[in-house]
């Protein structure tokens, strides 16, 4: 069972996925998966990661 601390960073992410889609046009499959690699702490890698998945 998930706890209220599990819920608010799985919220966290949702937020970021959505975000990086717009921002980058990736989907949101991609953005997940990026998200997992990388995490949250350094948005300007994860935007660049996601611009370089979009040039393939």
């Amino acid at each position: 069972m998930s706890t209220e601390r599990d819920q608010e960073l799985q919220t966290a992410k949702e937020k970021h996925v959505t975000w990086l889609v717009v921002k980058t046009g990736i989907t949101y499959t991609q953005a997940h998966e990026l998200i997992d690699l990388l995490g949250v702490g350094n948005l300007p890698s994860l935007v660049r990661e996601a611009l370089l998945l979009l040039k393939k």
